[in-house]
């Protein structure tokens, strides 16, 4: 039975609504909780109601440190680790149940400038054609508490071949990245209309529930590009995220590195969800892109056969 506490706060009737969903998770993000919660209270726009969604043990660090330090937070919880989209499917709902605008899909482990929510919903207010904006995302040195010019995501983009990258990832942040084309945010921080979320969810679900975690958001993205639901990254809305693994490029040498720093369960969700992923969208696809999933799979196949003999079965659609 799913135990929630539940902290009413009115919306303005002439106002926009938007619900901030987060997870937290033990440990892993407990650390962040004192750095990315006062940023977000201290969002010069101020009409919002925030959810948690805890995925670990009910009662635990987390639970506790919200309930003492942030009771008006609703905070969401069944004793078990529901992965990031099941999570978020039942905060998206909520948000759904409260009218909302607006959700803001958001990792906790982010510290956010203080008008992040107001560029990003002008943005939207401003261009209805839009069904999510996503911030500039840079680097945060959590170790040392430090903010870098280092960017982590300026929005996910598409190559052919159902190859998914974050704009900018790795490089020292620069102009050129802003005329980059996205096709939706990253899962680390975005805004999303709940207009468009209804039009591509699918069989009543926004995320693909199959996918624990990782390509979860690329998979949204997609449908948001498949359905002519646009996205841009609003630049001048700038977030700081401690990502701790990622590609310093979009090449396959940067994509092995970035396989080489993650953890065995880490890579056998990403490689199972990008399967998924061609699965689903396999007779969407025109020759071209075809032919690169079927390069793609034999490279991934040859790596694996050779360094992670453990991943092979997931190779196995």
């Amino acid at each position: 039975m799913l135990l929630t506490t539940y902290y009413k706060m009115n919306f303005s009737d002439n106002k926009i609504k938007i619900i901030i969903g987060f997870i937290v998770y033990g440990q892993h993000t407990f650390k962040y909780l004192p750095f990315f919660l006062p940023s977000l209270k201290k969002q010069t726009f101020q009409n919002f109601k925030i959810t948690a969604f805890n995925n670990g043990q009910a009662g635990d660090e987390n639970e506790r440190y919200l309930r003492t330090n942030y009771p008006e937070i609703e905070i969401m919880a069944e004793g078990k680790n529901f992965g990031f989209a099941a999570a978020y499917n039942r905060m998206i709902a909520r948000a759904k149940n409260e009218q909302a605008d607006y959700f803001l899909m958001t990792n906790s482990d982010i510290i956010f400038e203080p008008d992040v929510l107001e560029k990003l919903t002008q943005k939207l207010e401003a261009d209805k054609d839009l069904g999510s904006a996503s911030p500039k995302i840079l680097k945060w040195n959590f170790a040392e508490n430090k903010k870098t010019d280092f960017v982590d995501s300026y929005g996910i983009a598409l190559k052919s071949g159902l190859r998914f990258f974050d704009v900018g990832q790795g490089k020292r942040d620069s102009e050129k990245f802003r005329q980059a084309n996205i096709i939706g945010p990253s899962g680390a921080c975005g805004l999303f209309r709940m207009a468009a979320l209804e039009h591509v969810k699918e069989d009543e679900k926004y995320l693909d529930e199959r996918m624990f975690m990782y390509k979860e958001d690329c998979d949204l993205a997609y449908r948001f590009y498949l359905s002519g639901q646009k996205s841009v990254c609003v630049p001048e809305a700038v977030i700081y995220h401690d990502r701790t693994a990622s590609a310093a490029g979009i090449g396959d040498l940067a994509a092995i590195k970035a396989r080489q720093e993650k953890s065995l369960a880490v890579r056998r969700w990403s490689l199972l969800n990008q399967q998924l992923i061609f699965k689903k969208y396999w007779h969407l696809q025109n020759f071209w892109s075809k032919l690169n999933i079927i390069w793609f799979r034999l490279k991934i196949f040859v790596y694996i056969s050779i360094f992670e003999r453990d991943l092979l079965k997931a190779l196995t659609f």
